[in-house]
């Protein structure tokens, strides 16, 4: 079963574009798991741009609280601290999720674009790898299908990787002439992701749409998810998004 991880920094931006607490993260991510998904996500960022590290807290007890929740926490590992943002690996090592994802982007980007380059990367990664591992926290990297780096991101230690799929969304959008290579080189990755005994996740960009061809991926354990879901969800309801992501990725 393909485990969905719904991502609430959509959320978040939401509630930040007022004072207060509405809507309320932790009460939508309750609202998420009551609904079937498997865990949450989210990336908090310096800029505290939507998710702040006071949410990282909260949802950590939530998924705590409830034994079969995950908690997925993705950021930049070398990013400064920044006013109370403490910087990603102190806040990790304090929340303590079931997943690190370690993504490779700046402050000034928009959202997530690329994999890791572990040629340039590897050496100052490792020992944070190691770290997270210490602390019992899984750790996956964000990766785009190439061969060479995915055989280094066993190497520098870690567990899984988290595919990159938004070029694969373009592709399907536009019904682009690129699309049949480039989930070839996905299904590809994969395989040697899981020959090397890495766990395979995906995410960026993943909706109902391009959802059921993605989900035949080899070895695919999870999706990460939440722009295009919090977007369903204004005509669903959360609930009843949840749910169609859950059947999408079962095959229903």
């Amino acid at each position: 079963m393909i485990a969905l991880s719904v991502n609430l920094n959509k959320i978040a931006l939401i509630r930040n574009s007022r004072e207060g607490n509405y809507p309320d993260v932790v009460a939508h991510g309750r609202v998420c798991l009551e609904a079937g998904a498997q865990g949450l996500t989210v990336h908090p960022r310096p800029d505290q741009r939507h998710i702040r590290p006071d949410d990282v807290r909260a949802l950590a007890e939530l998924c705590r609280s409830r034994e079969e929740a995950e908690f997925n926490v993705e950021g930049n590992p070398f990013a400064s601290p920044l006013k109370d943002y403490p910087g990603l690996m102190p806040l990790v090592l304090e929340t303590k999720p079931d997943q690190c994802t370690l993504v490779p982007d700046s402050n000034d980007q928009l959202t997530s674009d690329h994999g890791f380059d572990l040629e340039r990367d590897g050496a100052r990664l490792e020992p944070l790898i190691a770290q997270l591992k210490d602390a019992n926290i899984r750790v996956s990297l964000f990766m785009d299908p190439e061969p060479s780096q995915i055989k280094l991101a066993k190497e520098v230690g870690a567990d899984r990787i988290e595919l990159y799929t938004g070029p694969y969304a373009e592709a399907v959008k536009h019904q682009s002439d690129e699309l049949e290579s480039i989930f070839a080189a996905h299904c590809a990755a994969a395989e040697q992701a899981c020959q090397l005994g890495l766990g395979v996740n995906a995410g960026h960009d993943l909706n109902l749409i391009n959802l059921p061809r993605y989900r035949t991926l080899p070895g695919l354990q999870e999706v990460s998810i939440g722009h295009a879901l919090t977007v369903d969800a204004i005509s669903m309801g959360l609930e009843n998004a949840v749910t169609a992501y859950l059947n999408c990725l079962a095959g229903n």
